[in-house]
């Protein structure tokens, strides 16, 4: 059957404004390009021991065969959760299947009728789909601009205020001042939920993230961490008091109307966890690697086209998805997978290479793609 006329001309728009998304084939370029920050994806000792996890637990079960209020709560989410919620420093810990359930899971639950959501402009798609299909008002402030944030805040006395924001932004790499957020959120008596996508596996000592790496933890009131990138496997949790998991298995959709990841899915899960304990030096060598992307772009003397950004995510603003989208074939062509972020997914004028650094990128790769990227830009 035909697809309906009016959705044709939504397509036909895309590929008018070289915005066209198209599913990319594997390759076997340098990887600038995916989450995969300490190559946790590629272990085979995380692999190897998540199996041996299933086969000394007696665990021989391809699926969970329902959602987990149902008959899909098996054994091994009990000690993946308990032992997420040890190393996060945190009362409880709630599996999602997705960062995007978990993003969805909380905000169309949470926050309720009479209540106030404040979210950063650039926060995930996956939270602003969550905070839509709330009962809450939302209003945006500006980017990390928290006199912006005050002065919402100042609108809704006598109102519970969630605000959300991200402790690594997905297109822009940069974080908000934490600390000073914490402090405004406390001022006010607001229910703070960060967003740690990005971070988990990044930062801190044993990546544990950067709430925990700077110690805010406890004065948050919800985090969400998803797996499927420095963890390099699959899935989400909400970290938070016994009393917002009981609630969130209660109310959150997302949660409760969908099976269960496999006991193999939670394994890996559990398995990369426990793996973050002891790969202190892969993380390490990815903050030098993250130093050394830094210290090169200056060298060359990108800096100016770059967003400033300390994490793993490093993004080189070049206007227009055509000029993006060439100058990032030309990179590929040369061996490098950097992807072109094309608007809408970013707004008009700000479409960016977005390069994603990792522990397995060489001194002579970063050195390279840079080098690559002033020839073809300048």
């Amino acid at each position: 059957m035909k697809l309906p006329e009016n959705l044709i001309q939504k397509l036909e728009t895309r590929k008018q404004n070289n915005a066209l998304r198209q599913l990319p084939s594997f390759n076997n370029l340098v990887d600038f390009s995916s989450n995969d920050y300490i190559g946790f994806s590629k272990s085979e000792s995380v692999f190897k021991l998540a199996h041996h996890y299933l086969i000394e637990n007696e665990i021989i079960q391809n699926g969970a065969t329902g959602s987990r209020l149902i008959s899909g709560n098996h054994d091994t989410y009990q000690n993946t959760e308990t032992f997420i919620a040890q190393f996060h420093d945190s009362e409880s810990a709630l599996i999602f299947n997705s960062g995007y359930d978990a993003n969805v899971g909380f905000f169309s639950a949470v926050p309720q009728r009479n209540d106030v959501i404040l979210y950063d402009e650039l926060s995930h798609a996956s939270i602003r789909d969550g905070i839509t299909m709330s009962n809450a008002k939302s209003y945006k402030f500006n980017h990390n601009d928290f006199e912006d944030l005050e002065h919402l805040i100042l609108k809704f006395p006598d109102t519970n205020i969630y605000i959300v924001t991200e402790t690594v932004f997905s297109m822009d790499g940069d974080s908000p001042n934490l600390e000073e957020l914490v402090v405004l959120s406390e001022k006010y008596n607001c229910f703070l939920v960060v967003d740690e996508a990005h971070t988990l596996g990044v930062f801190g000592e044993k990546g544990e993230g950067l709430t925990q790496y700077l110690n805010l933890h406890n004065r948050i009131f919800a985090r969400i961490m998803t797996f499927g990138k420095g963890l390099g496997c699959h899935g989400a949790a909400v970290l938070g008091s016994i009393e917002l998991k009981e609630y969130l298995v209660n109310f959150a959709r997302s949660f409760i109307y969908t099976t269960g990841l496999s006991p193999h899915s939670v394994a890996t899960i559990l398995v990369a966890y426990q793996q973050l304990e002891i790969e202190k030096e892969t993380i390490d060598k990815l903050r030098q690697n993250i130093i050394l992307f830094n210290q090169q772009k200056n060298l060359l003397g990108l800096k100016p086209m770059f967003v400033r950004s300390k994490s793993a995510i490093q993004s080189a603003i070049v206007p227009g998805n055509q000029n993006v989208k060439r100058i990032a074939q030309l990179l590929q062509d040369r061996g490098f997978d950097v992807k072109p972020i094309l608007s809408p997914t970013v707004p008009e004028g700000q479409e960016r290479l977005r390069f994603c650094i990792h522990s397995y990128n060489s001194e002579e790769e970063i050195n390279q793609v840079l080098q690559l990227l002033r020839d073809f830009v300048f």
